[in-house]
């Protein structure tokens, strides 16, 4: 065979021989592509796929999604505003000492409660008892001047009428008289100055309150006046807590208070122990309230709306206080007792005042509490718990349990926040049932399961449902 027949055979050999491997190639990804189409546990990339039944998890997969609901209510809602306070003692009395004298003795300790008309502290009285002693002596001296100097006036008033004494003389005796009877009256001053002097050695507690930090010590030098008080005592109950709110409340905050005394619920924080770690914030509630469907902005806020005003206080969270080690946190309801006469300027707000009775000495002198005024209460509010009600784009839904146990997305116009609580103005009625945990794995038209249903603040109304333990 020639040179250029050899080369031709084999350039032909190896075009066949690449032909045949392509298509062998060929042959396996297809049947592999087949084999992975009839195995529903393997996906398109060989690996296997997840979820109940071989089924993809996800969103709105793998059968009913486990959720918590609660059934919407109606009932009698407050409006409240929410603003911040400081509590402020009724009277606050500055003990100074009305005489300059040695202190001899002090009669309480720091910090303790006294009543009115309790001693304090007492003076050195012996300096003011001897200058008691001395004006009486004074005093007893002028007096019999004083009687001697009447008695010469009145036998010049009869020698006068005989016309055996000149006028002159007669007149110069009435002045005697007068002049002793008036010396004798400046002599009673003096006694009288003395003796309160006396009194003011004993210094008294004007109000009922509680001591603070003492400013002088047995052995002292008082002085009269003294630019720094002995003691500060402030009266404690009742305690008044002044709070500011918006300036265009005013109206309502009178219209509603000259119908009856405005309730002002006040609220502290829970205390820790050193070194506890404080419980996980509430999750429901953390949505801002909106403005109503016709645009004006919702009535008061509730508490909870911008981070101010009775924080929640329901069973669980009183537990998880507990769990805690917290002190219970400080709450007390007053009235309103001042409204200032201005609105001030610099930041728009009007000052008022509520009163409390503070019996148990909870609110303290420049505490501060979260206010919630309660201006009035809206008969037959639409409510549903904060964790139904979702924000989106287009507003905010909640998701509404249908009689077969699918659910369907409902747009709601919220009115305001009170609280865990929100009110509807439109969207729902009373009695249907809203999912409020569990919206994630949500989608229009899925099956649920729930353990429980009710309303949280209304534990009677829980009840389980039927075939789901």
């Amino acid at each position: 065979m020639s040179l250029e027949a050899t080369a031709t055979f084999l350039s032909v050999r190896m075009t066949r021989t690449l032909a045949a491997t392509v298509a062998l190639a060929l042959l396996c990804l297809s049947a592999s592509a087949c084999g992975k189409a009839d195995n529903p546990a393997v996906d398109a990339t060989g690996g296997a796929k997840s979820g109940p039944g071989g089924g993809r998890s996800g969103r709105g997969g793998g059968g009913p999604v486990p959720v918590t609901t609660a059934l919407v209510q109606k009932k009698a809602m407050p409006v409240t505003i929410p603003a911040y306070g400081i509590a402020e003692a009724q009277q606050t009395v500055q003990i100074r000492s009305q005489v300059t004298g040695e202190l001899s003795s002090v009669n309480f300790t720091e910090g303790q409660d006294v009543t009115k008309g309790q001693e304090l502290f007492v003076i050195d009285p012996r300096p003011f008892q001897a200058a008691l002693s001395q004006t009486q002596a004074v005093l007893a001296r002028d007096q019999a001047t004083a009687t001697n100097a009447l008695a010469q006036r009145t036998r010049y008033a009869d020698l006068f009428k005989r016309q055996l004494i000149s006028r002159d003389q007669y007149e110069a005796q009435i002045a005697t008289a007068d002049a002793a009877q008036a010396t004798l009256e400046a002599d009673k001053a003096a006694v009288e100055t003395a003796r309160l002097n006396l009194q003011f050695t004993r210094i008294l507690a004007p109000i009922t309150g509680r001591t603070g930090s003492l400013g002088v010590h047995q052995g002292d030098l008082i002085r009269a006046n003294d630019a720094n008080p002995m003691v500060v005592i402030n009266q404690l109950s009742p305690i008044y807590v002044s709070f500011a709110v918006p300036g265009r409340y005013l109206t309502d905050v009178r219209r509603y208070q000259a119908q009856k005394p405005l309730a002002v619920h006040a609220t502290g924080q829970a205390a820790l122990p050193p070194g506890a770690q404080p419980p996980p914030p509430p999750v429901l509630g953390s949505m801002p309230a909106t403005r109503g469907g016709n645009g004006a902005a919702a009535v008061p806020q509730g508490p909870d709306s911008g981070g101010s005003g009775q924080p929640p206080s329901g069973l669980d969270a009183r537990k998880a206080e507990a769990a805690a080690g917290m002190t219970p946190a400080v709450s007390e309801i007053g009235r309103v007792s001042f409204i200032d006469n201005a609105v001030d300027a610099s930041t728009g707000t009007i000052r008022l005042k509520a009163s409390f009775p503070n019996g148990d000495h909870a609110l303290w002198p420049g505490q501060f509490v979260q206010i919630a005024l309660e201006l009035t209460t809206e008969d037959n509010a639409i409510v549903v718990p904060a964790g139904a009600v979702q924000p989106s784009q287009s507003g905010t839904y909640v998701y509404v349990v249908k009689p077969d146990q699918s659910v369907e997305v409902r747009t709601v116009v919220i009115l305001r926040q009170q609280g865990e609580q929100i009110v509807i103005a439109q969207g729902l009625q009373p009695g249907e049932e809203v999912v409020t945990e569990g919206q994630l794995r949500l989608t229009p038209g899925a099956k649920i399961t729930t353990g429980a249903r009710g309303n949280p603040e209304d534990p009677s109304s829980a009840r389980r449902r039927q075939g789901h333990p």
